[in-house]
């Protein structure tokens, strides 16, 4: 079958590798961290998991320059834990997955950035509308390289931090999650098959802000490659 024109592919690197994992979609989770769920004025203890979408090219690569995005004037940042699922158990399944197989699922992990127009989403809260154009624009999904599951340690008991300008903002850890990493893969699993190339950012610890352009931006998690981005003049 011949294609009318071709689109590339969205990628991301793998550390230490040369083959890059294509991104097929990207699942985020809301108010994962009770701090944060707390901050944005909701009581985590009353909540089942959530999600969004962001489309699979928002994904922008460790080091960019990131222009400031339109139709916005408070755009925050919100680090996060980014599991990347291509395992085995996806090969003849993808849906209802155990616990087991949620876990067998995961690749690789990453430390990324959901970024967000608060504003946007404010007045789509207000309105009961999708949070579309608040979450899902170009270049909202920085992360760094994925680290194999095998190299990268006890994820489960890592700590997650974000400097601005050097200062830190935002810290937690992995632990700190309402719900865990099996839990987020296999609960996503009962409403979507998932498959190979999906990426899911798994919620962000308390302190998220706004930024604005000439603001550098560095997010670490342990054991994962550094991610570091500046925000630049908006296009």
């Amino acid at each position: 079958m011949a294609l009318l024109f071709e689109i590339p592919v969205p990628s991301v690197a793998i550390k230490n590798r040369s083959e890059r994992f294509p991104v097929s979609r990207i699942y985020c989770v809301g108010r994962n961290y009770a701090a944060h769920a707390r901050e944005m004025g909701s009581n985590p203890e009353r909540e089942s998991p959530f999600f969004f979408s962001k489309p699979a090219n928002a994904v922008a690569e460790n080091g960019i320059v990131m222009p400031y995005p339109s139709r916005t004037s408070d755009l925050h940042h919100e680090v996060e834990l980014v599991v990347a699922l291509a395992g085995p158990a996806l090969a003849n399944k993808g849906e209802n997955l155990s616990l087991a197989e949620a876990q067998a699922a995961v690749f690789g992990y990453a430390v990324g950035i959901d970024f967000t127009r608060r504003d946007l989403q404010a007045e789509a809260k207000d309105k009961a509308r999708p949070w579309d154009t608040a979450k899902g624009f170009d270049n909202s999904a920085p992360m760094s390289a994925l680290t194999p599951v095998a190299e990268a340690g006890d994820i489960g008991s890592a700590e997650i931090t974000l400097k601005v300008n050097g200062v830190q903002c935002q810290h937690g850890a992995i632990s700190d999650l309402i719900w865990s990493i099996p839990e987020l893969v296999a609960e996503l699993s009962t409403f979507y098959r998932l498959q190979p190339g999906d990426l899911i950012f798994t919620g962000t610890p308390a302190g998220v802000a706004a930024v604005v352009a000439g603001d550098t931006l560095v997010g670490e998690i342990d054991n994962l490659e550094t991610l570091s981005i500046s925000i630049g003049a908006r296009s």
